[in-house]
């Protein structure tokens, strides 16, 4: 959330002192990429990153800087509403899980499966979901921080989604970024993979539209190899609904979690009927968590699933309740851009 539900982006209030906000940043499958979105609100911003700042970022973040790093979720921050500014939506679309090259994570074999619903606890179980899902992180303001981030399918088999606050905010562009999957303990089992660029929907990039609270990334290969080659790609899904089983995931880093365990909440969703037209969940996971993924037809086992929002933020009144957008056609033409790039 901006923390983000897999995020709380601190405190960020909707409409002045009114309604607090906390921001945490925190269908059909098919066997390729969606294909056309339908048409955008406007062009995805984007930002370039030079091959000698993607060395820099990588030499950068050692294990103490990832402890250390503070959640973003933590920051307080003003958040714009752009009243009735509801997602376009398009047809549903969505595309299939894709597996690395080597096999990664437990065995299936050895996953139990967990309550449903949970509103927030350590993920236990394995499959997939360990090795897309990581931490996010990049320097903001002058300091370290992070947010959580997940690997998708795409044609570039480099492609990050997280939030739109993980990538930019308060009208500049975070630095130094870097996604780590299967983080933990300060390690980076899989590697530290810098961005070549740093995406995010035009609604967002121009005025923060809590709506539009979506981000990207593309990651340069590492040690010549692309990122879902190595961890795999969750699928995704695009214009199917409000209400959904959904399971969202982060590495929460804001008090009582310290962004060393993996963490989950799932349940039945609905739509927000306060100041925005995400969704929302039961979940009490904190800053640092924005970013990270929320699946749609998630199967435990495998650890597999549909990505259909993100952590992105949590009003102040309610501070057990996460919200993430909805991925109609910007979030859509966001990720068309992304696998494009």
């Amino acid at each position: 959330m901006r923390g983000i539900p897999g995020v709380t982006r601190i405190p960020r209030p909707l409409l002045g002192a009114l309604v607090g906000v906390t921001a945490l940043l925190t269908a059909g499958a098919l066997a390729t990429p969606a294909g056309a979105a339908p048409k955008p609100g406007g062009s995805t911003g984007i930002s370039s990153v030079s091959a000698g700042a993607q060395q820099q970022a990588r030499d950068f973040w050692t294990s103490e800087r990832m402890r250390e790093a503070t959640p973003l979720d933590l920051v307080s921050v003003n958040g714009h509403y752009d009243g009735g500014s509801a997602p376009l939506k398009g047809t549903a679309t969505t595309v299939a899980p894709t597996s690395p090259a080597a096999k990664v994570g437990k065995a299936v074999s050895d996953i139990g499966l967990l309550a449903f619903p949970n509103s927030g606890g350590q993920w236990t179980g394995g499959g997939s979901v360990v090795s897309t899902a990581g931490r996010v992180f990049f320097s903001y303001q002058g300091r370290t921080a992070s947010c959580s981030g997940n690997a998708v399918t795409s044609a570039n088999k480099s492609t990050v989604i997280t939030a739109g606050h993980c990538v930019k905010l308060e009208g500049a562009w975070h630095t130094n970024w870097v996604f780590v999957p299967g983080y933990h303990d300060g390690q980076a089992p899989y590697g530290r993979w810098t961005a070549s660029k740093t995406l995010s929907t035009p609604q967002w990039t121009a005025s923060e539209d809590i709506n539009y609270d979506v981000g990207a990334a593309v990651v340069a290969p590492l040690d010549g190899k692309l990122l879902t080659d190595v961890v795999g790609g969750q699928g995704l899904a695009f214009n199917t609904g409000y209400n959904l089983r959904m399971y969202a995931f982060g590495f929460p880093a804001a008090a009582p979690y310290d962004g060393e365990k993996f963490i989950y909440c799932s349940g039945t969703t609905d739509r927000d009927f306060l100041l925005s037209n995400d969704h929302g969940m039961n979940c009490n996971m904190t800053g640092g968590s924005s970013g990270g993924p929320w699946f749609t037809q998630f199967d435990e086992a495998k650890g597999t699933g549909l990505l259909s929002s993100v952590n992105s933020f949590k009003y102040n009144f309610l501070p057990n309740r996460m919200y993430g957008p909805y991925f109609g056609a910007d979030a859509q033409n966001l990720y068309q851009s992304a696998q494009a790039s």
